[in-house]
């Protein structure tokens, strides 16, 4: 199955040639890695405490073999005969001539002070740890605990210090991606917004955003920290014992690339899986938003065991994909391990054979053991550097995708002036994506002014026609003009500051009516709240609530009924104050009485305005200055009631006379 059809399994629309080759995960690494540049002092200040982090380990074999030589078996220490690097002759001279109760007295308080300014960590916890690499199992926990991961080398006040500094950069890097992806989001074409489903745009900026600083560290620090320690580890067993055991050295490296050949087969399938246990995991989540928002309708046809069900078969679905990836994680940790140990047990013999023979001492066998130790992990490390980084690559993927994915057109050389005389919409076409034609040869001239009504039966082309005047859609053919400015040139920010379009479905936050107000215009005064409140005639009941506008409304506003809500979301796009307001079906909630009142208040307030209506109720358009009748995507007649109404076989007089029987 290909990914298409695998992510299509998923309720994918938009999102679905998602395999990435070599070269292409390569270029997404790179672009990850210019986050770096807004971090750049918490960056290189992590890169200096991380650098001096990899020394303290080096000494810990060294340690041994002083505990085991001269204070275990009371050798005597001879700083030069004995297999010490020149480098840490300085740190043993204090040492020469002392007893071995002595020496263990000054190795104790040389160890004690390392232990609060580094701790003393094993190299399996400091592998575990490194860059804060999550514990949890699933994607959505791994996330959450990458968005405040931090690590360090080393524990201590040392380690405190890196640490802390380093879950600042991390969430910094995060909340950048995430910021600059919810803001594309927010962006989309309507289109767009319509097929993308709301749990994987979720998912996507709480779950996938946070792996972006996984890659920039594990693409700087960790491979600098790799190659230095494994360096320094080499020059220290090269100039000590490296005319005694010159296998080690090869051994090291022979480790490398039998992991590099095992595991670098593997980086395509592990970017495919991750991205699949993540698809599914997405699909979950929007499961489970989607019986959430709809909880009521869901009640009400008793759908509950059913939509119970299908989060059920969601969810076992993302589980049976994370058990492909923990698989094939199992499989390379397995690999690692054999590869690590059985080096290892080689590199055991080959010590212990030169012990027997007297070649070597034993405190060299310790010394020699955690070098190589520390050696061989260091080899796996970068063996799998590669295969590892699949998994935050798969995630990014997600973001850059939709950060990339259309959402703005045009350019803007200086602000559009507000609009003062007219649009024009000249030879207009539109079709959808799947090929749907829903507008053809539109050609009107919209003064600001008046209120027009848009009217046709359903599926005539009515709300398609008002969405490009806010650029929710943009024309497959011909322009539309706001005054002088041609819209194809105007980015989506500069026309909808001149655009309100208040939807039939009313979205009200769970706050109060003044906060509800205040979403279309921070800075409103009470002066002007007050003016578009009576606009729409929401002053009449908002004055008799117990709160009045400071009143808190429940989930989207179910405390209050359709109708108040309605006139809220009117008197919401009024305040605004932009010179074009188009409101979809504004008065399907309203009795006769309040429907009159708020269109005789519309007339009156549409100096320097224009009121685009869309609506099927008679008695909501006959007051309109201009009608315009669309059918099967078309423009059909034009002009106010009366005129309309004269012309004997006008199609909206044929509309009506259908309205009335």
């Amino acid at each position: 199955m290909d990914q298409s059809a695998i992510n299509n399994k998923f309720d994918d629309r938009i999102d679905l040639v998602t395999d990435l080759t070599g070269l292409e995960a390569l270029k997404m690494v790179g672009r990850s890695l210019l986050f770096i540049g807004r971090v750049k002092l918490f960056f290189f200040t992590k890169l200096f405490f991380a650098l001096i982090s990899v020394l303290p380990p080096l000494l810990v074999p060294w340690i041994l073999k002083i505990i085991v030589d001269q204070v275990v078996l009371q050798q005597p220490i001879d700083i030069y005969s004995t297999n010490f690097p020149s480098i840490l002759i300085p740190l043993l001279t204090p040492l020469d001539g002392l007893t071995p109760s002595e020496v263990m007295f000054a190795v104790t308080s040389f160890m004690l002070i390392m232990l609060v300014i580094f701790g003393l960590r094993a190299p399996a916890a400091q592998q575990a740890e490194t860059w804060g690499m999550p514990v949890g199992y699933d994607p959505a926990t791994q996330s959450e605990q990458a968005l405040s991961a931090g690590g360090s080398e080393t524990s201590g006040l040392w380690g405190l210090i890196e640490l802390s500094l380093t879950i600042k950069m991390t969430q910094r890097l995060a909340n950048e991606l995430r910021i600059q992806l919810m803001e594309r989001l927010t962006r989309l074409e309507m289109t767009t917004l319509d097929d993308q489903r709301i749990g994987d745009s979720i998912y996507r900026v709480m779950y996938d955003s946070p792996l972006l600083p996984g890659i920039c560290y594990r693409l700087t620090l960790e491979p600098l920290l790799l190659i230095l320690g494994t360096a320094l580890n080499i020059y220290l067993m090269q100039s000590t014992y490296g005319g005694v055991l010159p296998e080690l050295l090869k051994i090291s490296l022979f480790l490398i690339f039998l992991i590099l050949f095992i595991t670098i087969p593997l980086t395509g399938l592990a970017r495919r899986l991750n991205q699949t246990n993540r698809a599914a995991g997405a699909s979950t989540t929007n499961t489970m938003e989607e019986s959430i928002e709809n909880i009521s309708v869901v009640q009400s046809l008793g759908g509950s065991d059913k939509e119970t069900e299908r989060f059920s078969k969601a969810s076992e679905e993302s589980y049976r994909r994370h058990r492909h990836t923990a698989l094939l994680d199992a499989f390379i940790s397995l690999v690692n391990y054999t590869c690590v140990f059985g080096s290892i047990a080689i590199a055991f013999v080959l010590i212990t054979n030169k012990v027997i023979g007297d070649e070597l001492t034993v405190g060299d066998y310790s010394a020699l053991i955690g070098m190589f130790y520390m050696l061989s992990a260091s080899a796996a490390g970068l063996g799998l550097y590669w295969v590892e980084l699949q998994k935050n690559i798969a995630a990014v993927r997600r973001v850059f995708f939709f950060i990339d994915y259309t959402s703005e057109y045009g350019h803007d050389d200086n602000r559009m002036d507000r609009i003062q005389n007219e649009i024009k919409i000249r030879d207009v076409n539109f079709s959808y994506p799947d090929g749907r034609t829903a507008l053809s040869e539109i050609n009107l001239d919209l003064p600001i002014g008046q209120v027009t009504a848009i009217v046709g039966p359903t599926g005539a082309g009515k709300t398609s026609l008002a969405y490009l005047l806010p650029g929710y859609l943009r024309p497959s053919s011909g322009e539309i003009w706001f005054d002088d400015y041609k819209l194809s040139d105007r980015s989506v920010k500069d026309i909808r500051e001149q655009v309100t379009y208040v939807f039939q479905e009313h979205m009200l936050l769970s706050d109060s009516i003044k906060e509800n107000l205040l979403l279309a215009c921070p800075d409103a005064t009470d002066e002007e709240i007050d003016d578009a409140c009576k606009t729409a005639g929401a002053d009449e009941f908002i004055n008799k609530l117990p709160n009045g506008i400071h009143t808190k409304l429940g989930k989207a506003g179910n405390t209050i009924s359709v109708g108040q809500k309605q006139r809220i979301s009117i008197a919401r796009g009024l305040l605004r104050n932009t010179p074009i307001i188009i409101l979809d079906e504004p008065t399907a909630a309203l009795d006769p009485k309040t429907e009159n009142k708020l269109i005789a208040r519309l007339k009156g307030a549409s100096k320097g305005k224009l009121f685009v209506i869309i609506a099927h109720r008679l008695s909501t358009v006959k007051a309109a200055d201009q009608i315009i009748f669309i059918e099967n995507g078309k423009i059909e007649d034009v002009g106010s009631h009366d005129e309309l109404m004269l012309k004997k076989n006008g199609r909206y007089r044929h509309f009506v006379n259908l309205q009335n029987q």
